[in-house]
């Protein structure tokens, strides 16, 4: 094979240009740090750290995301516990406020400070968020959420209404995880049940439109059973009629002893004409404080006796003709329950029957900030759930980031030992390719002649 001069010196001309563009390729990779300059470089890793890096752009919005949920739980916790401390505050002075022993001015005074209370309370459910949204209006977050409707007498404000709705506002905070940033001012304020929760028992009169007249007081009562209370509440118990569905016990004495009955006094649908009460149970003596079982023998056949699974217990000595009415619990406002709790503390006190009515009324109204108290503690348990939830989703999203970090590192960061180590030995490369070129270009026949 016959090599002519010329490709002598191409071939050593093009070696040492591949050796350059070597040398000149890890001279960029050391200078960028990076092993993968362009996507020719390693096709399969390049596309492996397109989806990496897309990966990691996603968690770093549900982490941006994590972070504004957390703050609006916390500021929500806050308000929360601003809640609490005043319903506290109101509790303690509604207990205080029940001691008969107090005067007509002290009680005025105790309504005055409830009045602040109330105030600001309504403050708390009407509080916004950094950006401006009500924290209780559910999706409504421009529309303010409570709000004093017109005085209806004999109250001397307007009862609170509510205009948001039932939602809460949901953050995107992982891949397959919504989170509640809100809570629905109408779970918290709005729908509170009476009484114990399931039924009210309260003093319901002596004949028409007249209180109670002896002294019996009854408690709030308690379900011992709430699967038996539900059924005979719900269809075990014939009622008499489908509406106000309620039992009364009505209290009767012979000969200085004092008895009691169970009565159905539920009512037929309007507009059908009212029903008399109808007895239920047996008449029983009473004694003051005894636990009296909501228990009947249901007409027509006085052996078929339905047990409603809960109790009363009632104090002090009813008079004849005194009643006393339990009905399942409805729902209602923690600030309706306030309002008529001042009200009541305005009315002057001016006889022992009026005394006896209103502790059994305020025992009802502590009852019912006691549902508020419990309800606001369910809510704030609920966010604290929610801001754990948080913490560890925030914890999972900077150890799977730490991941993706090290796999896009092993995808396109550059080996600096390798990469120092290949560029020595290109550069010997390339400096024997240029001496041989050298060596090679002087042999010529022509220096011989």
């Amino acid at each position: 094979m016959r090599i002519s001069t010329s490709q002598l010196y191409a071939a050593g001309a093009n070696g040492i240009e591949r050796r350059q563009n070597q040398l000149l390729k890890l001279q960029e990779q050391l200078s960028s740090g990076r092993r993968l300059l362009t996507p020719a470089d390693d096709p399969v890793a390049a596309a492996r750290a397109l989806e990496v890096t897309q990966a990691m752009e996603i968690g770093a919005q549900y982490a941006r995301n994590q972070g504004i949920a957390t703050d609006r739980l916390r500021l929500v916790d806050s308000q929360l516990t601003g809640l609490t401390e005043v319903m506290q505050s109101i509790r303690s002075r509604v207990i205080q406020a029940g001691n008969t022993v107090l005067s007509d001015t002290d009680r005025q005074a105790i309504a005055s400070e409830l009045e602040a209370r109330f105030e600001e309370m309504l403050g708390i459910a009407n509080s916004r968020s950094a950006e401006g949204d009500y924290l209780f209006s559910g999706h409504r977050g421009s529309t303010m959420p409570f709000a004093r409707g017109a005085v209806v007498s004999p109250a001397t404000s307007g009862f609170v209404s509510y205009f948001g709705d039932d939602g809460e506002r949901l953050l995107q905070v992982g891949a397959a995880q919504q989170m509640a940033t809100s809570v629905a001012g109408s779970e918290l304020f709005m729908q509170l049940r009476e009484g114990n929760g399931s039924f009210v028992a309260a003093a319901s009169g002596n004949g028409t439109a007249q209180p109670n007249q002896g002294s019996g007081i009854i408690g709030q009562g308690s379900v011992l059973d709430q699967g038996k209370w539900a059924a005979a509440v719900n269809g075990g118990f014939a009622w008499q009629g489908t509406d106000h569905r309620a039992l009364q016990i009505r209290f009767s004495s012979v000969a200085g002893v004092s008895s009691y009955q169970l009565f159905d006094v539920s009512q037929p649908a309007p507009p059908a004409a009212p029903l008399p009460a109808t007895a239920v149970g047996p008449v029983l003596p009473f004694t003051p404080g005894q636990a009296i079982p909501l228990l009947t023998t249901q007409p027509p056949a006085p052996s078929v006796g339905v047990d409603f699974g809960a109790q009363v217990v009632i104090t002090g000595s009813p008079a004849a003709g005194d009643t006393f009415s339990i009905r399942p619990s409805t729902n209602k406002s923690v600030f309706q329950t306030l309002q008529e709790a001042i009200d009541l503390l305005r009315l002057p006190l001016d006889s022992s029957t009026a005394r006896t009515e209103f502790t059994g009324k305020m025992q009802g109204h502590l009852a019912g900030i006691d549902q508020a108290l419990a309800k606001a503690g369910e809510v704030q348990s609920s966010v604290g759930t929610r801001l754990q939830t948080l913490d560890a989703l925030s914890d999972n999203a900077t150890a799977l980031d730490i991941q993706y970090q090290q796999t896009l590192s092993d995808l396109v960061d550059l080996d600096f030992v390798r990469a120092i180590s290949d560029f020595t030995r290109e550069q010997v490369s390339l400096e024997a390719a240029q001496k041989s070129f050298v060596a090679i270009s002087g042999l010529s026949l022509f220096k011989y002649l």
